[in-house]
C-alpha cells in the first residue's frame, strides 16, 4: 500500500477543481487552466439491482486487449487496493465527469472494505477479479494459482452477488495459458487486459500519468492505471478533460465491448 502524506491526503482528498490546483497543477500538468466541455452522465446502476456476470463476447479473443477501435471510446481499468479513501475520491471524481470504470479489486482488499465493493457497483462501474492477495499468480502452482482466482471471487460474490465482470491476472499484463484456463474454468469467459500503461505504480506525478496514457489511448483502448496512489487522483480530472476534448468518452469495459 502506498503511504500517503499529510500533505498529499490534503491535497488529493479535494474533489473537482480542488484536485486540479493541489495536485496536478501541481505537478505541471499543462491543462489545468482550459475550460472544461460538459460530458453527459452515464445512467447509474440501481443500489437494488443486481450485479452482471461475467459474460462472453463472440470474436473477442480469450484475453482481451482492447475493445471495437471503431468507437470513440475507451475503457479506464483500475488495479483495486491501496488507501479506501483515494478510492473514494477516484470515485466521485469519475462520476462528477459522467465517466464509468472498471474495478479489478484484490480480495485482501475487500476483506478490508468490504462497503467498497457495493460502492462501486452503485456508482455504475464494472467489478471484477485481480486475485486474492495480488501475488504473481503466472508464476504459482496450478492449486494455489487457483485459489487465488477462486478466492477473489468468493469474496466478491459474497459481498455482491456475483463473481465478477471481469478477471485481470496480478503483476502481470497478460495471463498464462493456465491461468487463462484456471480463470474459464471459476466462470470468467475472458481475461481483460489493456493496450495502455499509464505506469502511475512508478509515481511519476500527476502530469506524466495524464501524457502517459494520452500518447497511447484511441478509440476502443484499455488503460491500466491503479487505485492507491495520490499522482492518479490529481490527473484523473485533467486526463479525462482531454479525452473528452479527443472526443473519447470514458465507459465500463462491458459497455465498451457490448
Amino acid at each position: 500500500m502506498v503511504q500517503v502524506t499529510p500533505t498529499h491526503r490534503r491535497d488529493v482528498l479535494r474533489t473537482g477543481a480542488g484536485i486540479v490546483a493541489g495536485g496536478a497543477l501541481a505537478a505541471g500538468c499543462g491543462t489545468g487552466h482550459a475550460v472544461r466541455p460538459p460530458v453527459p452522465a452515464a445512467p447509474e446502476r440501481s443500489p437494488s439491482a443486481p450485479p452482471p456476470e461475467p459474460r462472453a463476447y463472440p470474436g473477442q479473443p480469450a484475453q482481451i486487449t482492447h475493445g471495437p477501435r471503431t468507437r470513440p471510446q475507451v475503457a479506464l481499468t483500475f488495479h483495486g487496493q491501496g488507501d479506501p479513501a483515494l478510492a473514494r475520491t477516484l470515485l466521485d471524481t469519475a462520476e462528477q465527469r459522467g465517466a464509468r470504470l472498471t474495478v479489478l479489486a484484490v480480495g485482501t482488499w475487500l476483506d478490508q472494505h468490504p462497503d467498497l465493493a457495493r460502492r462501486i457497483l452503485d456508482g455504475g462501474h464494472d467489478l471484477g477479479n485481480h486475485t486474492q492477495r495480488h501475488i504473481g499468480v503466472n508464476t504459482l502452482p496450478e492449486a494455489e494459482a487457483r485459489r487465488e482466482i477462486t478466492d477473489c471471487a468468493a469474496r466478491l460474490k459474497r459481498l455482491t452477488g456475483s463473481i465478477g465482470t471481469w478477471f485481470r491476472p496480478s503483476r502481470a499484463p497478460a495471463a498464462s495459458p493456465l491461468v487463462a484456463r484456471l480463470a474459464r474454468a471459476a466462470g470468467y469467459p475472458h481475461v481483460l487486459s489493456y493496450d495502455v500503461d499509464s505506469l502511475d505504480y512508478t509515481r511519476p506525478g500527476a502530469a506524466a500519468v495524464t501524457r502517459e496514457v494520452l500518447a497511447g489511448a484511441r478509440n476502443g483502448s484499455v488503460v491500466s492505471l491503479h487505485f492507491g496512489y495520490p499522482d492518479t487522483v490529481a490527473a484523473l480530472p485533467d486526463l479525462l478533460s482531454e479525452l473528452g476534448r479527443r472526443g473519447l468518452r470514458a465507459v465500463t469495459t462491458t459497455e465498451l465491448l457490448s
